[in-house]
Protein backbone atom coordinates (compact mmCIF):
# COMPACT_ATOMS: atom_id res chain seq x y z
CA UNK A 1 0.00 0.00 0.00
CA UNK A 2 2.90 2.36 0.79
CA UNK A 3 4.43 1.54 -2.58
CA UNK A 4 1.19 2.55 -4.35
CA UNK A 5 0.96 5.79 -2.38
CA UNK A 6 4.55 6.71 -3.22
CA UNK A 7 4.00 6.01 -6.89
CA UNK A 8 0.87 8.15 -6.92
CA UNK A 9 2.77 11.00 -5.19
CA UNK A 10 5.48 10.63 -7.82
CA UNK A 11 2.89 11.09 -10.55
CA UNK A 12 1.73 14.33 -8.92
CA UNK A 13 -1.66 13.13 -7.72
CA UNK A 14 -3.43 15.31 -5.19
CA UNK A 15 -2.73 14.10 -1.65
CA UNK A 16 -6.43 14.25 -0.71
CA UNK A 17 -7.17 11.63 -3.37
CA UNK A 18 -4.22 9.36 -2.73
CA UNK A 19 -5.92 7.38 0.10
CA UNK A 20 -9.04 6.56 -1.90
CA UNK A 21 -7.14 5.83 -5.13
CA UNK A 22 -4.65 3.56 -3.40
CA UNK A 23 -7.51 1.56 -1.84
CA UNK A 24 -9.26 1.21 -5.21
CA UNK A 25 -6.04 0.15 -6.93
CA UNK A 26 -5.32 -2.36 -4.16
CA UNK A 27 -8.82 -3.82 -4.40
CA UNK A 28 -8.46 -4.15 -8.20
CA UNK A 29 -5.06 -5.77 -7.74
CA UNK A 30 -6.44 -8.31 -5.22
CA UNK A 31 -9.42 -9.01 -7.49
CA UNK A 32 -7.07 -9.57 -10.47
CA UNK A 33 -4.90 -11.82 -8.33
CA UNK A 34 -7.97 -13.86 -7.28
CA UNK A 35 -9.09 -14.21 -10.90
CA UNK A 36 -5.62 -15.36 -11.98
CA UNK A 37 -5.39 -17.81 -9.06
CA UNK A 38 -8.86 -19.15 -9.82
CA UNK A 39 -7.94 -19.52 -13.51
CA UNK A 40 -4.72 -21.37 -12.66
CA UNK A 41 -6.43 -23.76 -10.25
CA UNK A 42 -9.41 -24.55 -12.50
CA UNK A 43 -7.90 -24.45 -15.96
CA UNK A 44 -4.44 -25.80 -15.27
CA UNK A 45 -4.23 -27.64 -11.93
CA UNK A 46 -7.65 -29.33 -12.11
CA UNK A 47 -7.17 -30.16 -15.80
CA UNK A 48 -3.83 -31.74 -14.92
CA UNK A 49 -5.44 -33.71 -12.08
CA UNK A 50 -8.26 -34.83 -14.43
CA UNK A 51 -5.68 -36.04 -16.95
CA UNK A 52 -3.89 -38.09 -14.28
CA UNK A 53 -7.17 -39.54 -13.00
CA UNK A 54 -8.32 -40.60 -16.47
CA UNK A 55 -4.99 -42.29 -17.17
CA UNK A 56 -4.90 -44.60 -14.13
CA UNK A 57 -7.02 -47.68 -13.45
CA UNK A 58 -8.42 -46.66 -10.05
CA UNK A 59 -12.16 -46.00 -9.78
CA UNK A 60 -12.28 -44.00 -6.57
CA UNK A 61 -10.52 -40.95 -8.05
CA UNK A 62 -13.06 -40.87 -10.89
CA UNK A 63 -15.78 -40.64 -8.27
CA UNK A 64 -13.94 -37.69 -6.67
CA UNK A 65 -14.07 -35.95 -10.04
CA UNK A 66 -17.75 -36.74 -10.51
CA UNK A 67 -18.51 -35.30 -7.09
CA UNK A 68 -16.49 -32.14 -8.03
CA UNK A 69 -14.30 -32.36 -4.92
CA UNK A 70 -11.34 -30.68 -6.61
CA UNK A 71 -13.51 -28.01 -8.26
CA UNK A 72 -15.02 -27.03 -4.93
CA UNK A 73 -11.63 -27.09 -3.25
CA UNK A 74 -10.37 -24.53 -5.79
CA UNK A 75 -12.80 -21.92 -4.38
CA UNK A 76 -10.74 -21.75 -1.22
CA UNK A 77 -7.74 -20.18 -3.01
CA UNK A 78 -9.29 -16.69 -3.60
CA UNK A 79 -10.47 -16.63 0.02
CA UNK A 80 -6.94 -17.34 1.26
CA UNK A 81 -5.59 -14.50 -0.92
CA UNK A 82 -8.18 -12.06 0.44
CA UNK A 83 -7.44 -13.16 4.01
CA UNK A 84 -3.70 -12.65 3.41
CA UNK A 85 -4.22 -9.07 2.19
CA UNK A 86 -6.63 -8.14 4.99
CA UNK A 87 -3.85 -6.38 6.91
CA UNK A 88 -3.46 -3.98 3.97
CA UNK A 89 -6.76 -2.31 4.89
CA UNK A 90 -6.15 -1.37 8.49
CA UNK A 91 -9.60 0.21 8.94
CA UNK A 92 -11.50 -2.82 7.69
CA UNK A 93 -8.93 -5.49 8.51
CA UNK A 94 -11.03 -7.18 11.18
CA UNK A 95 -14.20 -7.37 9.07
CA UNK A 96 -12.39 -8.61 5.95
CA UNK A 97 -10.47 -11.26 7.93
CA UNK A 98 -13.67 -12.50 9.58
CA UNK A 99 -15.60 -12.71 6.31
CA UNK A 100 -12.72 -14.43 4.52
CA UNK A 101 -12.29 -16.95 7.35
CA UNK A 102 -16.05 -17.64 7.46
CA UNK A 103 -16.00 -18.21 3.68
CA UNK A 104 -13.02 -20.59 4.02
CA UNK A 105 -14.89 -22.62 6.65
CA UNK A 106 -18.04 -22.77 4.48
CA UNK A 107 -16.01 -23.95 1.47
CA UNK A 108 -14.26 -26.51 3.67
CA UNK A 109 -17.66 -27.84 4.80
CA UNK A 110 -18.82 -28.10 1.18
CA UNK A 111 -15.62 -29.97 0.25
CA UNK A 112 -16.02 -32.36 3.20
CA UNK A 113 -19.65 -32.93 2.19
CA UNK A 114 -18.51 -33.86 -1.34
CA UNK A 115 -15.80 -36.13 0.09
CA UNK A 116 -18.33 -37.96 2.26
CA UNK A 117 -20.65 -38.39 -0.74
CA UNK A 118 -17.71 -39.73 -2.75
CA UNK A 119 -16.85 -42.10 0.10
CA UNK A 120 -20.41 -43.46 0.05
CA UNK A 121 -20.28 -43.84 -3.75
CA UNK A 122 -16.99 -45.76 -3.51
CA UNK A 123 -18.41 -47.97 -0.76
CA UNK A 124 -21.48 -48.76 -2.87
CA UNK A 125 -19.27 -50.26 -5.57
CA UNK A 126 -18.64 -53.17 -3.18
CA UNK A 127 -21.19 -55.94 -2.56
CA UNK A 128 -20.96 -55.45 1.19
CA UNK A 129 -22.77 -52.10 0.78
CA UNK A 130 -26.05 -53.98 0.19
CA UNK A 131 -25.63 -55.83 3.47
CA UNK A 132 -24.12 -53.02 5.56
CA UNK A 133 -25.11 -49.61 4.12
CA UNK A 134 -23.27 -46.62 5.62
CA UNK A 135 -25.37 -43.81 4.15
CA UNK A 136 -27.17 -43.25 7.47
CA UNK A 137 -23.89 -42.95 9.40
CA UNK A 138 -22.50 -40.53 6.82
CA UNK A 139 -25.59 -38.37 7.19
CA UNK A 140 -25.07 -38.29 10.96
CA UNK A 141 -21.46 -37.18 10.43
CA UNK A 142 -22.70 -34.45 8.07
CA UNK A 143 -25.19 -33.17 10.62
CA UNK A 144 -22.51 -32.99 13.33
CA UNK A 145 -20.01 -31.30 11.00
CA UNK A 146 -22.51 -28.73 9.74
CA UNK A 147 -23.62 -27.90 13.28
CA UNK A 148 -20.00 -27.44 14.39
CA UNK A 149 -19.23 -25.47 11.22
CA UNK A 150 -22.22 -23.19 11.75
CA UNK A 151 -21.20 -22.60 15.37
CA UNK A 152 -17.65 -21.81 14.27
CA UNK A 153 -18.80 -19.35 11.56
CA UNK A 154 -21.10 -17.53 13.97
CA UNK A 155 -18.34 -17.42 16.60
CA UNK A 156 -15.91 -15.88 14.10
CA UNK A 157 -18.41 -13.28 12.89
CA UNK A 158 -19.47 -12.16 16.37
CA UNK A 159 -15.93 -12.42 17.77
CA UNK A 160 -16.78 -14.83 20.59
CA UNK A 161 -15.30 -18.16 21.59
CA UNK A 162 -17.01 -21.22 20.02
CA UNK A 163 -17.10 -22.81 23.49
CA UNK A 164 -19.50 -20.11 24.69
CA UNK A 165 -21.88 -20.85 21.82
CA UNK A 166 -21.57 -24.61 22.39
CA UNK A 167 -22.47 -24.15 26.05
CA UNK A 168 -25.56 -22.26 24.88
CA UNK A 169 -26.45 -25.16 22.59
CA UNK A 170 -26.28 -27.44 25.63
CA UNK A 171 -29.08 -25.40 27.15
CA UNK A 172 -31.07 -25.87 23.94
CA UNK A 173 -30.57 -29.65 23.90
CA UNK A 174 -34.28 -30.29 24.49
CA UNK A 175 -35.15 -28.17 21.45
CA UNK A 176 -32.47 -29.92 19.38
CA UNK A 177 -33.82 -33.31 20.47
CA UNK A 178 -37.23 -32.25 19.21
CA UNK A 179 -35.88 -30.86 15.91
CA UNK A 180 -33.69 -33.90 15.21
CA UNK A 181 -36.09 -36.49 16.63
CA UNK A 182 -36.51 -38.34 13.32
CA UNK A 183 -32.78 -38.26 12.67
CA UNK A 184 -31.99 -39.72 16.10
CA UNK A 185 -34.66 -42.37 15.77
CA UNK A 186 -33.40 -43.11 12.25
CA UNK A 187 -29.83 -43.45 13.53
CA UNK A 188 -30.84 -45.96 16.20
CA UNK A 189 -33.02 -47.83 13.72
CA UNK A 190 -30.21 -47.85 11.15
CA UNK A 191 -27.80 -49.37 13.66
CA UNK A 192 -30.32 -52.08 14.59
CA UNK A 193 -31.22 -52.83 10.95
CA UNK A 194 -27.56 -53.12 10.05
CA UNK A 195 -26.46 -55.07 13.13
CA UNK A 196 -29.30 -57.60 12.80
CA UNK A 197 -29.12 -57.70 8.97
CA UNK A 198 -32.88 -57.10 8.82
CA UNK A 199 -33.02 -55.35 5.46
CA UNK A 200 -30.63 -54.69 2.59
CA UNK A 201 -30.70 -52.71 -0.63
CA UNK A 202 -32.31 -54.97 -3.21
CA UNK A 203 -34.52 -56.86 -0.73
CA UNK A 204 -38.18 -57.35 -1.53
CA UNK A 205 -40.11 -56.17 1.53
CA UNK A 206 -43.80 -55.85 2.26
CA UNK A 207 -45.06 -53.26 4.78
CA UNK A 208 -48.90 -53.24 4.61
CA UNK A 209 -49.23 -50.33 7.05
CA UNK A 210 -47.46 -47.99 4.63
CA UNK A 211 -48.65 -49.62 1.42
CA UNK A 212 -45.11 -50.68 0.50
CA UNK A 213 -44.62 -53.85 -1.54
CA UNK A 214 -41.47 -53.91 -3.65
CA UNK A 215 -37.68 -53.67 -3.74
CA UNK A 216 -35.57 -51.55 -1.37
CA UNK A 217 -33.59 -49.08 -3.51
CA UNK A 218 -32.08 -46.86 -0.82
CA UNK A 219 -31.50 -46.82 2.94
CA UNK A 220 -30.71 -43.43 4.45
CA UNK A 221 -30.67 -41.92 7.92
CA UNK A 222 -34.36 -41.04 8.06
CA UNK A 223 -36.00 -43.06 5.31
CA UNK A 224 -36.03 -46.37 3.49
CA UNK A 225 -37.02 -45.98 -0.16
CA UNK A 226 -39.06 -48.81 -1.70
CA UNK A 227 -39.90 -49.09 -5.39
CA UNK A 228 -43.26 -50.88 -5.52
CA UNK A 229 -44.14 -53.32 -8.28
CA UNK A 230 -46.49 -50.75 -9.82
CA UNK A 231 -43.38 -48.53 -10.23
CA UNK A 232 -44.47 -46.08 -7.54
CA UNK A 233 -42.03 -45.22 -4.76
CA UNK A 234 -42.89 -45.41 -1.06
CA UNK A 235 -40.79 -43.62 1.56
CA UNK A 236 -40.77 -45.38 4.94
CA UNK A 237 -39.38 -43.95 8.18
CA UNK A 238 -36.36 -46.05 9.14
CA UNK A 239 -37.65 -46.55 12.65
CA UNK A 240 -40.94 -47.94 11.26
CA UNK A 241 -39.10 -51.14 10.32
CA UNK A 242 -38.11 -51.52 13.98
CA UNK A 243 -41.36 -50.48 15.66
CA UNK A 244 -43.75 -52.19 13.19
CA UNK A 245 -43.72 -55.62 11.61
CA UNK A 246 -42.79 -56.14 7.97
CA UNK A 247 -42.17 -59.08 5.66
CA UNK A 248 -38.79 -59.58 4.00
CA UNK A 249 -38.83 -61.99 1.05
CA UNK A 250 -35.03 -62.35 0.98
CA UNK A 251 -35.23 -65.89 2.36
CA UNK A 252 -37.42 -66.94 -0.55
CA UNK A 253 -35.09 -65.27 -3.05
CA UNK A 254 -32.01 -66.97 -1.58
CA UNK A 255 -33.67 -70.39 -1.37
CA UNK A 256 -34.33 -70.52 -5.12
CA UNK A 257 -37.94 -71.61 -4.70
CA UNK A 258 -41.25 -69.77 -4.47
CA UNK A 259 -44.20 -71.31 -2.69
CA UNK A 260 -47.52 -72.38 -4.19
CA UNK A 261 -50.23 -72.69 -1.54
CA UNK A 262 -53.60 -72.84 -3.24
CA UNK A 263 -56.64 -75.13 -2.90
CA UNK A 264 -58.97 -76.74 -5.41
CA UNK A 265 -62.54 -77.05 -4.02
CA UNK A 266 -64.29 -80.31 -4.89
CA UNK A 267 -68.09 -80.74 -4.77
CA UNK A 268 -68.56 -83.38 -2.05
CA UNK A 269 -71.60 -84.89 -3.83
CA UNK A 270 -69.26 -86.06 -6.62
CA UNK A 271 -67.02 -88.09 -4.26
CA UNK A 272 -67.61 -91.83 -4.55
CA UNK A 273 -66.03 -95.28 -4.41
CA UNK A 274 -64.25 -96.41 -7.56
CA UNK A 275 -66.00 -99.01 -9.72
CA UNK A 276 -64.09 -101.64 -11.69
CA UNK A 277 -64.64 -99.65 -14.87
CA UNK A 278 -63.23 -96.53 -13.22
CA UNK A 279 -60.18 -98.43 -11.96
CA UNK A 280 -59.49 -99.89 -15.40
CA UNK A 281 -59.73 -96.42 -16.88
CA UNK A 282 -57.35 -95.01 -14.25
CA UNK A 283 -54.78 -97.69 -15.10
CA UNK A 284 -54.51 -96.17 -18.57
CA UNK A 285 -53.38 -92.83 -17.07
CA UNK A 286 -49.60 -92.65 -17.32
CA UNK A 287 -48.90 -91.34 -13.80
CA UNK A 288 -51.36 -93.76 -12.12
CA UNK A 289 -50.55 -97.16 -13.64
CA UNK A 290 -48.07 -98.25 -10.96
CA UNK A 291 -50.02 -96.58 -8.16
CA UNK A 292 -53.31 -98.33 -9.02
CA UNK A 293 -51.60 -101.71 -9.37
CA UNK A 294 -49.85 -101.37 -5.98
CA UNK A 295 -52.93 -100.08 -4.20
CA UNK A 296 -55.18 -102.79 -5.65
CA UNK A 297 -52.78 -105.49 -4.47
CA UNK A 298 -52.48 -103.90 -1.02
CA UNK A 299 -56.26 -103.50 -0.60
CA UNK A 300 -57.06 -107.02 -1.82
CA UNK A 301 -54.46 -108.52 0.51
CA UNK A 302 -55.91 -106.57 3.45
CA UNK A 303 -59.50 -107.59 2.70
CA UNK A 304 -58.60 -111.26 2.26
CA UNK A 305 -56.50 -111.32 5.38
CA UNK A 306 -59.34 -109.83 7.42
CA UNK A 307 -62.04 -111.96 5.65
CA UNK A 308 -64.09 -108.93 4.69
CA UNK A 309 -67.27 -109.41 2.71
CA UNK A 310 -66.99 -107.15 -0.31
CA UNK A 311 -70.58 -107.61 -1.48
CA UNK A 312 -71.17 -104.23 0.09
CA UNK A 313 -68.71 -101.48 -0.90
CA UNK A 314 -68.89 -100.03 2.60
CA UNK A 315 -67.07 -103.05 4.02
CA UNK A 316 -63.29 -103.14 4.12
CA UNK A 317 -60.98 -100.94 2.15
CA UNK A 318 -61.58 -99.55 -1.33
CA UNK A 319 -60.31 -96.87 -3.64
CA UNK A 320 -62.17 -93.57 -3.91
CA UNK A 321 -62.07 -91.18 -6.81
CA UNK A 322 -60.91 -88.33 -4.56
CA UNK A 323 -58.03 -90.45 -3.19
CA UNK A 324 -56.94 -91.43 -6.69
CA UNK A 325 -57.18 -87.77 -7.75
CA UNK A 326 -54.87 -86.73 -4.89
CA UNK A 327 -52.40 -89.43 -5.88
CA UNK A 328 -52.54 -88.20 -9.48
CA UNK A 329 -51.84 -84.59 -8.44
CA UNK A 330 -48.86 -85.75 -6.36
CA UNK A 331 -47.40 -87.73 -9.27
CA UNK A 332 -48.12 -84.87 -11.68
CA UNK A 333 -46.23 -82.39 -9.47
CA UNK A 334 -43.32 -84.78 -8.95
CA UNK A 335 -42.89 -84.98 -12.73
CA UNK A 336 -43.49 -81.28 -13.40
CA UNK A 337 -40.32 -79.49 -14.66
CA UNK A 338 -41.31 -76.25 -12.93
CA UNK A 339 -41.58 -77.68 -9.41
CA UNK A 340 -38.62 -77.73 -7.01
CA UNK A 341 -38.25 -81.40 -6.03
CA UNK A 342 -35.85 -80.73 -3.12
CA UNK A 343 -38.38 -78.64 -1.22
CA UNK A 344 -41.63 -79.54 0.50
CA UNK A 345 -44.15 -81.06 -1.91
CA UNK A 346 -47.52 -82.01 -0.48
CA UNK A 347 -51.10 -82.49 -1.65
CA UNK A 348 -53.33 -82.39 1.39
CA UNK A 349 -57.00 -82.48 2.22
CA UNK A 350 -58.29 -79.66 4.39
CA UNK A 351 -61.45 -79.53 6.47
CA UNK A 352 -64.58 -79.40 4.29
CA UNK A 353 -66.41 -76.09 4.10
CA UNK A 354 -69.67 -74.79 2.66
CA UNK A 355 -67.75 -74.44 -0.62
CA UNK A 356 -66.79 -78.11 -0.80
CA UNK A 357 -63.72 -80.17 0.07
CA UNK A 358 -60.42 -78.23 -0.32
CA UNK A 359 -57.56 -80.16 -1.92
CA UNK A 360 -54.57 -77.94 -1.24
CA UNK A 361 -51.32 -77.96 -3.19
CA UNK A 362 -48.27 -77.03 -1.14
CA UNK A 363 -45.16 -76.94 -3.32
CA UNK A 364 -42.38 -74.65 -4.54
CA UNK A 365 -41.69 -73.38 -8.03
CA UNK A 366 -37.99 -73.71 -8.92
CA UNK A 367 -37.78 -70.14 -10.23
CA UNK A 368 -38.27 -67.04 -8.06
CA UNK A 369 -39.13 -64.73 -10.97
CA UNK A 370 -42.68 -63.47 -10.54
CA UNK A 371 -43.76 -64.01 -14.16
CA UNK A 372 -42.36 -67.56 -14.23
CA UNK A 373 -43.97 -68.38 -10.88
CA UNK A 374 -47.40 -67.19 -11.98
CA UNK A 375 -47.10 -69.06 -15.29
CA UNK A 376 -46.19 -72.37 -13.61
CA UNK A 377 -48.95 -71.99 -11.01
CA UNK A 378 -51.54 -71.17 -13.67
CA UNK A 379 -50.47 -74.10 -15.87
CA UNK A 380 -50.85 -76.52 -12.96
CA UNK A 381 -54.34 -75.37 -12.03
CA UNK A 382 -55.44 -75.11 -15.67
CA UNK A 383 -54.62 -78.78 -15.99
CA UNK A 384 -56.24 -79.82 -12.71
CA UNK A 385 -59.50 -77.97 -13.45
CA UNK A 386 -59.69 -79.71 -16.82
CA UNK A 387 -58.72 -83.19 -15.58
CA UNK A 388 -60.93 -83.33 -12.46
CA UNK A 389 -63.97 -84.51 -14.45
CA UNK A 390 -61.94 -87.51 -15.70
CA UNK A 391 -62.08 -88.78 -12.12
CA UNK A 392 -65.82 -88.24 -11.84
CA UNK A 393 -65.29 -85.15 -9.69
CA UNK A 394 -66.90 -81.75 -9.98
CA UNK A 395 -65.11 -78.56 -9.01
CA UNK A 396 -67.35 -76.52 -6.71
CA UNK A 397 -68.69 -73.21 -7.94
CA UNK A 398 -71.50 -71.07 -6.58
CA UNK A 399 -74.45 -70.96 -8.99
CA UNK A 400 -74.39 -67.99 -11.32
CA UNK A 401 -77.24 -66.07 -12.94
CA UNK A 402 -76.91 -68.20 -16.08
CA UNK A 403 -77.50 -71.36 -13.99
CA UNK A 404 -80.75 -70.00 -12.55
CA UNK A 405 -81.81 -68.83 -16.00
CA UNK A 406 -81.17 -72.28 -17.48
CA UNK A 407 -83.07 -73.89 -14.59
CA UNK A 408 -86.08 -71.60 -15.04
CA UNK A 409 -86.12 -72.21 -18.79
CA UNK A 410 -86.01 -75.97 -18.19
CA UNK A 411 -88.94 -75.78 -15.76
CA UNK A 412 -90.90 -73.59 -18.21
CA UNK A 413 -90.28 -75.93 -21.14
CA UNK A 414 -91.27 -78.92 -19.01
CA UNK A 415 -94.47 -77.18 -17.93
CA UNK A 416 -95.32 -76.28 -21.52
CA UNK A 417 -94.68 -79.86 -22.61
CA UNK A 418 -96.97 -81.21 -19.88
CA UNK A 419 -99.64 -78.69 -20.80
CA UNK A 420 -99.50 -79.63 -24.49
CA UNK A 421 -99.80 -83.31 -23.60
CA UNK A 422 -102.85 -82.58 -21.44
CA UNK A 423 -104.55 -80.66 -24.24
CA UNK A 424 -103.87 -83.40 -26.76
CA UNK A 425 -105.33 -86.04 -24.49
CA UNK A 426 -108.51 -83.97 -24.17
Amino acid sequence: MDFIRNRLLGYGVDESLIGSLSNVIMILFIALLCVIANFITKKIVIRFITHIVNKNTFKWDNILLERKVFHRLSHIVPAIIIYSFATTFSTYENIIAKLAMAYIIIVALIVINSLLNALNDVYQTYDVSKVKPIKGYIQVIKIVLFILGLVLVIAILVGESPLILLSGIGALSAVLMLVFKDSLLGLVAGIQLSANDMVRVGDWIEVPKYGADGDVIDISLNTVMVRNFDKTVTMLPSYALISDSFKNWRGMQESGGRRIKRALYIDTTSITFCTKEMIENYKKIHYLTDYITERESEIEEYNIKNQINRNNVVNGRALTNIGVFRAYITQYLQHHPGIHQEMTLMVRQLAPTENGLPIEIYAFVNDIKWAVYETVQADIFDHLFAVAQEFGLRVFQNPAGSDFKALSEGVRSEAESSESKGLSSI
